[in-house]
């Protein structure tokens, strides 16, 4: 998310935080709800128990550091890391995970280097990689779409997968990514005839295609509101179009997928939208956005094609977060009343 921003003199928007967050958290509805109708209730759960965390340990901070936590609870902030760390989750992953992930992003990533605004990582992506490389099999354990496995978990079901009392194990499968990643065997075509989680879809997977076209639906409405600017998701989705066509060989047993399948796939379009438009983390010119969103869209290929993860956009914004200082160090905009743009450094020889 971010807010839109210009070199001085600044105009003042009608924008605070706490309206921002709520019009973000809003626009997740889309993606979110695809995400229920395909995968069940589990999603839910894990947001219920991120925000709860969230909002215990962002509370638990504010009176440590002698503030009031009403306050700094109002903005919304620690409700929306915990919103998109609950959404990035597998469904169904046992409920210490969400809790663990959502405890790391806001005590470590966030409040570790002095609060909302200053932390140089995404808080959500630094819970949900530290849980993945933590606890690799718990955090790739997709539940396969209702259309895969004959119906999504009931209510009871889904808290007994959760508490560890149910075998979780007879509702996964294997995600899009993953599935043409390690085929090596078989033409793309043949592929996608013999994978339910393919050919019950259309391009991407079945379930995978409509929460990525909801989560497209929620960008659109943060661009039309002004929430977020165009230029680092576009940058992304158009780097990674164009890396995985260069890379596409028609299909042979070797592909890594159409450009269609990396981008209405995994986390491409929530990535795109919601987490490297993070004003905090990422680049702060639009020049630097463009540049940060197409090293995410490249990054994120080349994870996902000859990495060890499928899915790799939380590793691709991780790194560009630490690329951020130098992108904004050679991207600065020119300042109002001076001729051109300056270095960040050469601020320091003033």
């Amino acid at each position: 998310m971010s807010l839109m921003r210009a070199s001085s003199p600044h105009a003042r928007s009608g924008n605070d935080t706490t309206k921002v967050m709520l019009q973000v958290a809003a626009a997740t509805a889309p993606g979110v709800l695809a995400l229920v109708i395909y995968f069940g209730i589990g999603v839910l759960i894990n947001i219920a128990l991120c925000t709860i965390t969230a909002l215990l340990c962002e509370a638990a901070v504010m009176r440590l550091r002698g503030r009031p936590a009403a306050f700094y609870l109002r903005d919304c902030s620690a409700f929306v890391t915990a919103l998109l760390l609950g959404i990035a989750l597998p469904p169904y992953c046992a409920w210490w995970l969400p809790v663990a992930g959502t405890a790391v992003a806001i005590l470590l990533a966030k409040h570790l280097y002095g609060g909302m605004g200053y932390n140089p990582f995404n808080p959500a992506m630094v819970g949900y990689v530290v849980l993945l490389i933590s606890f690799p099999v718990d955090m790739t354990r997709w539940v396969g779409a209702a259309e895969v496995i004959g119906g999504a978990p009931s209510v009871e079901e889904a808290f007994s997968l959760i508490v560890g009392s149910y075998n979780v194990d007879g509702f996964t499968r294997a995600t899009p990514l993953e599935i043409v990643r390690l085929n090596e065997s078989v033409l793309l075509s043949q592929l996608y005839e013999v994978e339910p989680v393919l050919n019950k879809g259309t391009f991407a997977g079945v379930g995978w295609e409509t929460v990525s076209f909801g989560f497209l639906l929620g960008g659109l409405f943060l661009l039309f509101r002004g929430i977020i600017s165009w230029h680092a998701p576009a940058a992304m989705l158009a780097t990674l179009t164009l890396t995985s066509l260069f890379f596409y060989d028609s299909g042979s047993s070797l592909s890594e997928g159409s450009p269609l399948l990396h981008l209405f796939s995994g986390a491409t379009m929530f990535g795109a939208f919601f987490i490297i438009t993070d004003p905090v983390s990422g680049a702060t010119s639009n020049r630097g956005r463009l540049i940060f969103g197409a090293g995410v869209g490249l990054l994120t290929y080349v994870i996902r094609a000859w990495g060890t993860y499928p899915d790799a956009l939380a590793f691709a914004v991780l790194l560009m977060n630490f690329a951020t200082p130098t992108i904004d160090n050679y991207t600065l905009p020119r300042t109002y009343g001076h001729k051109r743009p300056r270095r960040a450094t050469d601020l320091e020889e003033h």
